[in-house]
């Protein structure tokens, strides 16, 4: 069997493999307390419902008229197009310092390559078309988990700083003071984050719009909780190191509620992975003992036809697989 019966085959399969692998890590790894959409519509929700909206979107209308003034004309376009603005949200909550529409180019770089090897070595419009879109979300997929572990780590953290925050109030500093002992005695994005908001308070921004600006940075269940705490005590009076203290407890006792279930939910997300390699094993051992059989599923009509349903019908299952598995906390 010559090279050329193999390549197409090949390549199919390391397509198929990719696909099937990256659908399953994307819905069997998820961050603290599951970062669904759910979840971050009532964040939204909540942080619509506390906040002035229109006093935010004129200080985020200021300070991307600022970003956008230190960047070339060339690039300045390029940040003004549709969607951008969100996109460079996004890569600020995952922590990448980087130009949004530097995102897209990269993104439509892996795209155009990926299209051009699968289609000058294949000739297989629906392979070529996967790995075009496969490449092509890769850039967003890489930003969207650093969101989601940077998210992670910070609701990790929460509870030490929260724990930090109880002990300095107790010991007689303001609450500005006790964000920034969180900023000197933390490390990871708690301190970061915790810093900027103490510097928010310090550039003469009230305590309601700092703690809103760290919940836009940081869009979580957890943050909401506390954000709104401080401001309801802040409205209603009563003793804030108590609140604080409770609060932490709150998310301790859900990290190990979040974690039982991960382990109760550890043979389901095994079985998905079995469920969804099989056929990619199949094809594999097929391919070492009776390597004739693939060029005919391969180069015949009726075996594109096949290939494309089970593919079709495989994307599907893991969907569903990845719907069944997924418990939100």
């Amino acid at each position: 069997m010559g090279l050329d019966s193999i390549t197409p085959a090949l390549t199919i399969y390391l397509v198929m493999v990719f696909g099937a692998v990256f659908l399953l890590s994307q819905g069997l790894i998820v961050p603290a307390f599951g970062d669904n959409r759910r979840a971050e519509k009532r964040v939204r929700q909540r942080l619509a419902d506390i906040s002035s909206h229109a006093q935010r979107q004129a200080i985020r209308s200021l300070l991307r008229d600022k970003y956008l003034f230190t960047l070339s004309p060339f690039e300045r376009k390029l940040e003004s197009l549709p969607g951008m603005e969100s996109l460079n949200r996004w890569m600020e909550q995952a922590g990448l310092h980087m130009p949004a529409y530097r995102l897209v180019l990269i993104s439509a770089g892996l795209a155009l390559c990926a299209a051009l090897g699968l289609w000058t070595t294949t000739r297989q419009l629906p392979a070529t078309a996967l790995a075009t879109l496969l490449a092509a979300w890769l850039p967003f997929v890489k930003v969207k988990r650093d969101r989601a572990k940077r998210i992670a780590l910070f609701e990790q953290q929460l509870p030490d700083a929260v724990d930090v925050v109880k002990r300095a109030l107790r010991a007689g500093h303001p609450f500005s003071e006790a964000l920034s002992l969180v900023s000197e005695e933390m490390e990871g994005p708690v301190a970061r984050e915790f810093e900027l908001t103490f510097a928010d308070l310090n550039y003469g921004n009230d305590v309601r719009g700092a703690l809103l600006g760290l919940l836009e940075r940081v869009p979580s269940m957890t943050v909401t909780a506390l954000v709104t705490s401080v401001l309801v005590q802040k409205e209603t009076g009563g003793n804030l190191a108590e609140i604080l203290d409770q609060l932490s407890r709150l998310i301790r006792g859900r990290f190990r509620f979040y974690r039982k279930v991960r382990t109760l939910s550890a043979e389901g997300r095994m079985s998905a992975w079995i469920l969804a390699l099989v056929p990619f094993v199949l094809f594999a051992v097929v391919w070492i003992t009776t390597p004739s059989y693939l060029p005919t599923l391969v180069e015949q009509p009726v075996g594109r036809k096949l290939i494309t349903g089970a593919t079709a019908f495989m994307f599907v299952g893991i969907l569903w697989i990845r719907r069944i598995i997924r418990i939100e906390v």
